[in-house]
Parts: C-alpha cells; sequence; structure tokens
C-alpha cells in the first residue's frame, strides 16, 4: 500500500498541487498552472486570483486523479495558509488553498497541516540538496512578492536582509512587460539577456552593511532606457539580471559576516533561472568571504506545492511517533 501526502499552495503567481509518498518523500504528483493575466499587466488583484485559483482546481479534475489511480492512498493534506512566518503575514489568495485543503481533509477524513509560502519554497529547493538535512543555514528566497534573506535554525526562520522596495521577480516582471514580454516575464526576459551584454550600468543600491537593497531606482532607469530606446533589449536584460546578482552576493556576503553561515540555500522563481545561477555563482566566487550558493532542482524553484506535500509528511511522521531518519 502507497501512503501519500497531499500539498496545496495558491500563490500570486500559480496553482500548485503536489502530491509525495509517506515512505520515502518521492513526488507521486506535481501539478501547476500559472494564473491567467492579460497582455500588458502585471499581475491579478486578489479577488481576481483567489476566484482564478478556484476555477483552474476545478480544470484538474483528470490530473488529481492521478495519485489515487497509481494506488496511492492519501493520510494527510498539507497547505500553506500565508505568505511566511509571522502573526501579521497575511494575503488573500492563500485562503483558496486553505478551503480546498479543508474539504479534502473532512471529506477523506484525514488530518490538516498548515505551513508558509516561503517554508514550502525551502523545502522544496533542500530536497536532493546537501542542505536537506542541514540545521544551519543561509537562505535566499527572490520572487515576485519576496526578497528576503534568511538565517534558518532549528529554532526560526528570521530575515536578516532583503529589498527594501521592489522585489526581485518584480523589478523582472516589470522591464519584461516594459519590452512587451508575456507576465511573468523571467523565462523570456532570461532568454533575451542570454543575448546581450552588460556593463553594470545599473548600480548596485545597498543598505544596512549589506543586509539590504533597492530596486526601485534601478527600475525606474530601465523604464526611462526603454522610453528613449538608448539602451538594445537584450541588453537592458542582461544588465537586469547582472544587477541582481552583484546585489544579492553582497546580501549574502552580509549575511556569512552577520551569521558566520558558509552556505546559502537559494530559492524563488527568480533563482530558476540559469543564468542568475551562473552569475551569482561567478559573483559570490569573486568576493571574499561569501557563503557557497547551493541550487536545488530548478523546476522546484518556482511556486510548487512539493515543498508543502513534504513538509505535511515530516508533520504527519511526528504524528505517528517516528521521524526520518537522517
Amino acid at each position: 500500500m502507497i501512503r501519500a501526502v497531499w500539498g496545496i499552495d495558491t500563490s500570486n503567481y500559480r496553482t500548485s498541487f503536489a502530491a509525495v509518498r509517506l515512505e520515502d518523500g518521492g513526488i507521486l504528483m506535481n501539478e501547476r498552472l500559472l494564473l491567467p493575466v492579460a497582455a500588458g499587466e502585471r499581475g491579478l488583484r486578489q479577488s481576481e486570483a483567489v476566484f482564478a485559483h478556484l476555477k483552474q482546481a476545478a480544470g484538474l479534475e483528470q490530473a488529481l486523479r492521478k495519485p489515487a489511480e497509481s494506488g496511492a492512498i492519501p493520510v494527510a493534506v498539507a497547505v500553506s495558509d500565508r505568505p511566511r512566518d509571522g502573526a501579521d503575514s497575511y494575503m488573500p489568495v492563500f485562503q483558496a488553498g486553505v478551503t480546498l485543503a479543508v474539504v479534502l481533509s473532512a471529506a477523506l477524513n484525514i488530518p490538516i497541516f498548515r505551513t508558509t509560502h516561503q517554508r514550502g519554497h525551502l523545502a522544496a529547493a533542500a530536497r536532493g540538496t546537501a542542505l536537506r538535512d542541514a540545521e544551519r543555514y543561509l537562505a535566499l528566497h527572490l520572487s515576485g512578492g519576496t526578497t528576503d534573506l534568511l538565517a534558518v535554525t532549528p529554532e526560526k526562520t528570521e530575515r536578516i536582509g532583503g529589498s527594501l522596495d521592489l522585489h526581485a521577480g518584480q523589478l523582472v516582471d516589470r522591464v519584461g512587460v516594459a519590452l512587451g514580454l508575456p507576465f511573468p516575464s523571467g523565462p523570456e526576459l532570461e532568454r533575451l539577456a542570454e543575448k546581450g551584454e552588460s556593463a553594470g550600468k545599473l548600480g548596485a543600491s545597498m543598505a544596512e552593511e549589506d543586509l539590504f537593497c533597492h530596486f526601485s531606482g534601478a527600475e525606474s532607469q530601465a523604464q526611462r532606457w526603454i522610453r528613449n530606446g538608448s539602451a538594445a533589449p537584450e541588453d537592458l536584460a542582461r544588465e537586469v539580471y547582472d544587477l541582481l546578482a552583484r546585489s544579492t552576493a553582497r546580501m549574502l556576503r552580509a549575511g556569512q559576516r552577520r551569521t558566520g553561515m558558509k552556505q546559502a540555500l537559494i530559492t524563488g522563481g527568480v533563482a530558476s533561472s540559469a543564468l542568475y545561477r551562473r552569475l551569482l555563482t561567478e559573483r559570490c566566487a569573486a568576493l571574499r568571504e561569501a557563503p557557497e550558493p547551493v541550487f536545488g532542482d530548478p523546476g522546484l524553484s518556482g511556486d510548487n506545492a512539493v515543498g508543502t506535500a513534504l513538509i505535511g509528511r515530516q508533520l504527519f511522521l511526528k504524528t505517528e511517533g517516528r521521524e526520518e531518519k537522517k
């Protein structure tokens, strides 16, 4: 008999469902659908996103039957109910997932476990890496709604740095949409950037001993270049990724100086970019006292429910009085 733990995540970008085997955490299902965004728009209002999640969930009927068809029996469901840790962390869009998880839990008479979107990202990214069982490490979560430098310990996940205005993914999406690319713009902007060259024209704006950064000034400069046509699109795209790598490498170095942690898990939609991974690795290697960046599966760096399911698995094992051997 195969026992499965389900995971549900309804972020600002994707409707995500996953199922993992209780026995070993193997992935049985990983379904993700981008929220539909009209051309030229930079996202959805929260009310629109909630409705889109519910509509997309109904359309995944056949896909969601896969675990049962393989003989898997659900024993628990986990759901991300807020963006990150903290009593003040809230976003209506996650209530769509909570509603679906509560219904599934009640209908199947299985326990429900709640976690956060950010913790799900960390769990998915750490899967299959040397940090999977680590107790202390830095983490960098880069997406359209988050740019957080985190100190992860068994006791807590503490935000020690990040962006003070725009998030990394917002910079990518705003520049991409202004260039006529679809939203979210990461994949298309990266393809454009691979053809361009950077001269470091977008200056890194750092604060508080490099633990924090600003991206709004860079976005304003990029928008001016687009309006007056003073930069080739491919070079402008490359400048954006070069800036992200330079800024976050300095944040990671500052995080190591602050905590002494020498490894950093990099996750979030921006971290799925092969170009960003390459540039960040090069920048960290060039800096003194910068931690080693650790990247997970690119397919699990963006929004997904696999990490949520893995967290639910660990919590269920604890309720059975056992934990996975490390």
